[in-house]
């Protein structure tokens, strides 16, 4: 036990020193973890053997568990709306139809059998979604036509799809005699009913400040996601789905105090994607991968510029996407580590294949990452497809500061009641402080007998608002919106109800009451909490 203790906190330790380190440079932080894992491998330097491939289905399917139930609850619905409808034939037909494209080529390339080729589409067919969350948030790549949010619900929502094949399958080639349609079908209408339900249940809960306290809600919100996959699952559900559509449902909806919330499943997602890509380092021979290296090759290039090419133009091209949009949303299909997973289970499932398994998507996966996911931000900016005038970080979640002082700060012009005053006349709060008075570009320390003058800028600070009762909520304006024109103090707001910001692209406006509202806007509502009990 200490010695699985001393090897997990190295390996977490290294891996943040590390991946800091590799911000500076094109490839994938995920890479790093994979050749962390190779290198304590039983070919790599420390020498550690280790093939229990039952332990890491067990392992790395729970961290699958928390990267899709997170990967629900990070999407932001009201960004995502302009591509909901693509992005989810993405992740439903597009999965389907990529896994039935690769296994015709694999078949009459490779002359595998009709059901190892299904097999191989089936374990491949989904994008990645911390390959892909990682590149988009770690380049910062906004991408135009809504391009982020397509590939952000459709590589979070794909995994799903690709089980229940990988599934259908592994009961082909184990002889299974339960009808194919309705195990699909089975998993859908479960992973579905089941994980709308505790999403629904969980949310009622939490608008009612039940539990009471943030540690206790991020302990119920943590079962909740364990129960949204293990119930389903139990009842011949697809648990992936069901935990997914939990997290989507929550996400969504408005609960006070959701900062704690989303920051510790980003740290347990971050730890999560660690784990599951450092144990199938470990778990690879890689003096084997040679033997597989060719056929990985030849499917991921097929997969890359034929298969995937082709399922995005035809799905995408009917809702009017553009070419640049088809192409970067083609190149921007990574693959995995639910795929590997994928594998695993069909081994351990007792489907025998000509080549090996493992080994081969392994491979497939490795290729993936390093060559799209490195040219992922060259191709995007080829393309012209970056927006410099959006965020990708179109959730917010953690407005609320931790910290016990928060600053910012006020301009004096010529028609402020400040202007001409000394501090010691201006009735400031008590708890409210003037840190520094910046005049032409110098800093000030500011005294009671300084004036202020037209053009000064107060750096003022004060306690950070922490309030149980009062919560931040964001509304977007889409295209269309009966809002887009109008000023602010025009707008009928409830007496509890206050625009505090406007997030317009990278900027954020601080409003007054002739503030006119564009499409794109992020209207910052505070609100009292008691307002998320009647919703």
């Amino acid at each position: 036990m200490t010695l699985s203790l001393l090897l997990t906190g190295s390996v977490i330790l290294l891996s943040l020193l590390i991946s800091k380190a590799m911000r500076r440079t094109p490839l994938p932080s995920l890479l790093l973890f994979i050749a962390l894992g190779m290198l304590f491998g039983e070919n790599g330097l420390f020498r550690i053997p280790f093939d229990d491939y039952q332990a890491v289905d067990i392992i790395c399917s729970t961290a699958l568990v928390i990267i899709m139930f997170y990967g629900g609850f990070g999407t932001s619905l009201k960004a995502a709306r302009p591509v909901l409808k693509a992005s989810v034939l993405l992740s439903t037909a597009g999965v389907a139809l990529s896994a039935l494209g690769l296994a015709a080529l694999a078949h009459y390339i490779l002359d595998l059998g009709k059901a190892e080729s299904f097999l191989i589409g089936a374990v491949i067919s989904s994008t990645d979604a911390a390959s892909v969350f990682s590149i988009l948030r770690g380049s910062r790549l906004s991408l135009k036509y809504h391009t982020d949010s397509l590939l952000e619900i459709e590589s979070g929502s794909n995994d799903p799809m690709a089980f229940m094949l990988t599934a259908a399958a592994i009961a082909m080639m184990t002889g299974s005699d339960l009808s194919l349609p309705f195990l699909m079908g089975r998993q859908i209408v479960i992973g579905t009913a089941v994980g709308l339900f505790f999403g629904f249940a969980a949310a009622r809960l939490l608008s009612r400040n039940v539990p009471n306290g943030s540690e206790a809600r991020t302990l119920f919100l943590f079962s909740v996601m364990l129960l949204s996959y293990a119930v389903p699952a139990l009842l011949g559900g697809n648990g992936y789905l069901g935990t997914y559509l939990c997290g989507i449902y929550l996400g969504n909806a408005p609960m006070p105090q959701k900062r704690n919330l989303v920051h510790f499943f980003d740290v347990l997602t971050q730890v999560a994607q660690v784990m599951i890509f450092f144990l199938l380092g470990l778990v690879v021979t890689p003096v084997t991968l040679p033997g597989v290296f060719v056929p990985a090759l030849v499917l991921t290039v097929c997969l890359t510029f034929i298969v995937r090419p082709a399922v995005v133009a035809l799905l995408l091209r009917p809702f009017g996407a553009p070419l640049s949009q088809v192409l970067l949303t083609s190149w921007a299909g990574l693959r995995g580590a639910a795929s590997i997973v994928f594998a695993i289970s069909a081994i351990l499932s007792g489907a025998e294949t000509t080549l090996n398994l493992f080994n081969l998507i392994f491979c497939m996966v490795l290729l993936s990452i390093t060559f799209q996911g490195t040219l992922l931000p060259w191709v995007a900016k080829k393309l012209s497809m970056i927006d410099p005038a959006s965020d990708v970080e179109k959730t917010f979640t953690d407005y609320e500061e931790d910290t016990d002082i928060t600053f910012g700060h006020v301009h004096v012009d010529e028609h402020s009641g400040w202007n001409g005053h000394t501090l010691a006349e201006l009735s400031v709060p008590s708890d409210l402080i003037v840190a520094m008075i910046v005049r032409d570009g110098k800093g000030i320390i500011p005294t009671g007998a300084v004036r202020l003058a037209a053009g000064d800028t107060l750096i003022l600070g004060t306690h950070g608002f922490t309030s149980r009762k009062w919560a931040l909520e964001e509304e977007r304006v889409p295209a269309g919106s009966t809002l887009i024109g109008l000023p602010l103090e025009s707008l009928p707001l409830s007496s509890r109800q206050r625009i505090l910001l406007i997030r317009r692209g990278l900027k954020t406006l601080i409003p007054t009451g002739s503030s006119i509202i564009k499409e794109g806007d992020s209207l910052v509502h505070l609100k009292d909490a008691e307002c998320f009990k009647k919703e």
